[in-house]
């Protein structure tokens, strides 16, 4: 019998990172920080223009390490541009919160000494060891047995796990509710402790109260019921994860100074022990970075109160859209005239095809717009470019370190 062959082919595969989707024009650092206007008067960009400011980002950062009572872990998801991150680990940041095997790569790869922590409470299981073996982590959030079974078996029983139960909480009130998605109830994460205790070095809890929450108090009542969660367990606690969510300044919004943050996380701190307390951790994402970056737009058609402008929900104004975050902006007239006094409520459409592609803001916007005009938005340090896509094409954009001023104060720095 003779064997027959078959002929096969092989289909070459690609692979895109996600981490840092768009492509982009990256402006090398000159010595001295060129302004925006500058910027976009000599080069008339039709294409967005990300501006950011790197003292900014640092100066934000190092105000928050000194400010939080224990370890900064900085959201990655927030923005993992690596000029922002170089900017964070200038300021301190020297902990970072991964969500995926691409960004503790990216992490690991700028910052070989920095601690690595994969708070994402679902992953699959080649990615745990991945991250395990590869690239060092150690810490691993969950919230269910399923979970904790599929950390323990993809890192081999490994000795020297932190292992760290995602509590669920009730909504809070903030802009982004993230109760629902992720986190175990108290009686069951008091299990989960349990469980866990014997397999961790170093056993903790985390929560979450929801992305730009303006209720200090919030995180008190989530440290409240932490207390709870670790009384029903009943075993040592060595840290508990009080997450991100602390909010930044917008047109219509003025949060609350960040010190009050502070000052509710301590009160529920120590009622868990007072010195003997857990050490505390925190996630910060958006109140470190979001006035740290502002994207200039081509205004390419006014009609009436309308203005179509070059980037849009699928873009870096994702915030924009059906969430309806409001930005400050400013003007930027193409013939260098001086801005009306006269604004304009204005609404956005974005530069895709889709009619979702909206922002209804209102901007106030000086009512003298005309097509060729730029505005410069700003607090889009945040998400901004982390949310962009390649829909319709429009995927180019331009990144360069500014010497300019926030448009709104937050976290303490003055508005430009």
């Amino acid at each position: 019998m003779v064997a027959r062959r078959v002929a096969t082919s092989v289909v070459p595969v690609r692979f895109r990172s996600a981490v840092s989707p768009v492509r982009r024009r990256v402006e090398p650092t000159p010595g001295r920080l060129p302004r925006i206007d500058e910027i976009v008067l000599r080069d008339r960009p039709e294409d967005p223009v990300h501006c950011l400011r790197p003292a900014l980002i640092a100066a934000t950062a190092r105000r928050f390490v000194a400010a939080f009572p224990g370890d900064v872990l900085y959201a990655v998801k927030c923005n993992p541009e690596p000029r922002v991150l170089r900017a964070l680990w200038d300021g301190g940041v020297r902990h970072f919160d991964c969500a995926s095997p691409a960004e503790v790569a990216l992490v690991r790869q700028m910052f070989p000494a920095a601690a690595i922590h994969y708070m994402h409470p679902v992953k699959a299981r080649g990615a745990i060891a991945e991250a395990y073996t590869r690239f060092g982590v150690r810490d691993f959030a969950f919230d269910s047995a399923t979970e904790l079974e599929k950390i323990l078996a993809a890192t081999d029983g490994a000795p020297d796990l932190g292992l760290f139960v995602r509590l669920a909480l009730p909504r809070s009130g903030a802009a982004y509710e993230l109760a629902g998605k992720f986190g175990a109830s108290p009686r069951e994460a008091a299990d989960l402790l349990k469980a866990a205790r014997g397999a961790a070095r170093s056993l903790g809890l985390c929560f979450h109260v929801g992305s730009q929450c303006e209720d200090p108090a919030a995180w008190t009542r989530a440290l409240g019921l932490a207390g709870t969660v670790i009384a029903l367990a009943g075993v040592r606690i060595d840290v508990v994860d009080v997450g991100g969510g602390f909010p930044v300044a917008y047109p219509d919004r003025t949060p609350r100074p960040l010190d009050d943050f502070m000052a509710a996380i301590r009160e529920g701190a120590d009622a868990l022990g007072g010195e003997s307390a857990p050490r505390l951790w925190a996630e910060p994402g958006r109140v470190l970075v979001a006035a740290g970056t502002s994207v200039v737009v081509q205004v390419q058609r006014v009609r009436g109160r309308q203005l179509f402008v070059s980037d849009g929900v699928y873009g870096s104004l994702s915030d924009a859209g059906a969430p309806g975050f409001r930005f400050p902006v400013r003007l930027i007239p193409a013939d260098g005239r001086r801005p009306a006094t006269a604004t304009l409520e204005a609404e956005l459409f974005g530069p895709t095809c889709d009619s979702a592609d909206h922002m209804k803001g209102p901007f106030a916007v000086p009512a003298c717009v005309r097509e060729g005009d730029w505005l410069e938005l700003g607090q889009l340090g945040a998400y901004g470019a982390a949310l962009r896509t390649a829909f319709n094409g429009f995927e180019r954009a331009r990144l360069v370190d500014v010497a300019d001023a926030p448009l709104l104060a937050t976290a303490g720095h003055p508005a430009g």
